[in-house]
């Protein structure tokens, strides 16, 4: 298949999915290896990137979307209904920054760095498909395992886990005694 084909052929995959697609699921489409499906991926998204275009090709690991240009969203929301905005509390996400560094976690072990019951910071979390259940421990109780979802990495603009900011271990460290702290008052009351 030659080179504008097999980007015809991607641009229709990728716009008619919807959501990511595994470049390796891709390649196989066009009947190419990785390394050429990510060349006529890269030379797509420099397309897409010239200012007359109104979408771009997002990468997450190693997945590839169709999305709308940011700065066109105005436009976007004009035409179709509001998307339902995402209420992050300082509970919720002090739970999803302890998934996304810590992952795979369990609930238990959440709910030992945050000192308190994380069951509601958890089910808002996976409602909004920010987390996803990973599967489960192997140990006692089989405990289910929570990661991360692609939805996480496009909703704070980052493409990997990888580039999450570095945790500072000090603040850290700071942050579990303010948490355990707050547990020590609501004891004693």
């Amino acid at each position: 298949m030659d080179r504008k084909k097999a980007k015809a052929v991607l641009e229709a995959v990728l716009f008619a999915m919807g959501e990511s697609v595994e470049i390796s699921r891709l390649a196989a489409v066009i009947e190419e290896d990785v390394k050429t499906t990510k060349e006529i991926l890269g030379e797509m998204e420099k397309e897409y990137a010239k200012a007359e275009r109104g979408i771009l090709l997002a990468r997450f690991d190693d997945s590839v979307q169709l999305c709308t240009k940011t700065d066109l969203y105005e436009y976007l929301i004009k035409i179709a209904k509001a998307p339902r905005k995402m209420t992050l509390t300082d509970t919720v996400l002090e739970t999803l920054s302890i998934i996304a560094y810590k992952q795979p976690v369990t609930r238990a072990e959440i709910e030992r760095v945050r000192g308190v019951s994380c069951d509601h910071a958890i089910n808002k979390l996976l409602e909004y498909d920010l987390i996803m259940e990973l599967g489960r421990l192997d140990a006692p109780g089989k405990p289910l395992l929570f990661g991360t979802t692609e939805q996480f990495l496009r909703s704070f603009g980052v493409g990997s886990l990888e580039e999450l900011p570095e945790l500072n271990p000090v603040q850290f460290e700071e942050f579990k005694q303010q948490a355990e702290a707050e547990v020590q008052l609501q004891l004693d009351v």
